[in-house]
């Protein structure tokens, strides 16, 4: 095996434990998975270098809060308003300031991966509004690499985001925010591949005028990375960090409302899954009531697919959920719900 490429199906022969599959793995060797940790709050809302191929296990049971997670577990509830104003005709205004920069990310403990971001993180920030709002999205490139922002929605093809902005160089992106549901964002330059695996992309949450049922919310981007370059993934995460989910889960309420805004931005792979375990959720495909929707407990997703899925928990404890292909799974994308 060549000490400087490693394939994921390597990764999880090396040193299998159990399902999680990733001790004493060349990427894995500090990567931090489930020891029945803590638990983190969700809020309520109205509207690197290689490793040696030694692997410890004393790291599977680390708890510790790393920048990574930390950032994993921001995304998972922050939204950006933007700067809110009212026009001489009534409308809301909202700006938003983008910055795209070159940064290193913590995917998983100890691994860092040379990121492209929009604000410093992968993904980037969640935008949202109520549709009608007129929005303007004050991007600056401070990268490294020509970059751009594509929106999905309806808008002038002017503000399309199919025109690089050169580094240094800024444009403001300026539509109405339609029509209501779960968009997302992305770079739209050449090679695509490249732009959008290096972390170039996010959710983007129109809201309808008549407000959702309240619930707790909670933002999730399935993605992926792929250390060496070589085409295939070797980590699977939910909002960018490896396991986040596993010794911090997310705490909710027994038969309270929750509601996620699920997207995917898996590069190299055709498709991403979310399954939860023990109990079935109510998915609304982009988020749009006029849309049916399915009763299930694992849907699948193809890169650019997004949707809302609404649960209720009958019963107290940890509910698992995970990409329902095992690979993906094994290599970082699992997570608990703590129900109290």
């Amino acid at each position: 095996m060549s000490e400087n490429k490693l394939s994921r199906r390597d990764i999880l022969k090396i040193g299998t434990t159990g399902a999680l599959g990733i001790a004493g793995s060349f990427y894995l060797n500090k990567v931090s998975t489930f020891s029945g940790g803590g638990v983190v709050k969700a809020e309520n809302h109205h509207a690197g270098s290689k490793k040696s191929h030694s692997g410890s296990h004393s790291n599977m049971m680390d708890t510790t809060k790393t920048e990574g997670y930390k950032m994993a577990e921001r995304l998972l509830t922050e939204f950006d308003y933007g700067k809110v104003s009212t026009l001489s005709d009534g409308r809301t205004l909202r700006e938003y300031e983008v910055v795209a920069i070159d940064k290193e990310i913590e995917i998983a403990k100890g691994i860092k991966f040379p990121g492209w971001t929009y604000n410093g993180t992968i993904p980037g920030p969640t935008f949202r509004c109520t549709e009608g709002d007129l929005l303007r999205f004050h991007f600056t490139n401070k990268g490294s690499h020509p970059h751009s922002i594509h929106f999905h929605g309806i808008h002038p093809p002017e503000m399309d985001g199919i025109t690089s902005i050169a580094p240094g160089a800024s444009f403001t992106y300026e539509f109405e925010a339609k029509p209501y549901g779960l968009q997302i964002y992305h770079c739209h330059v050449l090679p695509l591949a490249r732009h959008i695996h290096k972390g170039l992309y996010g959710n983007f949450i129109i809201d309808p005028k008549t407000p959702r049922e309240k619930a707790v919310e909670l933002n999730m981007v399935m993605n992926a990375y792929d250390l060496d370059l070589d085409g295939a993934n070797e980590f699977y995460t939910v909002n960018g960090y490896a396991f986040a989910f596993m010794n911090h889960p997310i705490k909710v309420k027994k038969d309270e409302l929750v509601r996620i805004y699920l997207s995917n931005l898996t590069e190299f792979d055709l498709i991403n899954t979310f399954h939860l375990h023990a109990n079935y959720f109510t998915y609304i495909p982009t988020g749009r009531n006029d849309n049916p929707s399915q009763f299930t407990d694992t849907i699948m997703q193809c890169q650019g697919e997004r949707g809302i899925i609404e649960v209720r928990f009958p019963y107290k404890g940890a509910y698992m959920f995970h990409a329902h292909v095992s690979e993906f799974a094994e290599l970082g994308w699992m997570g608990f719900f703590e129900v109290i």
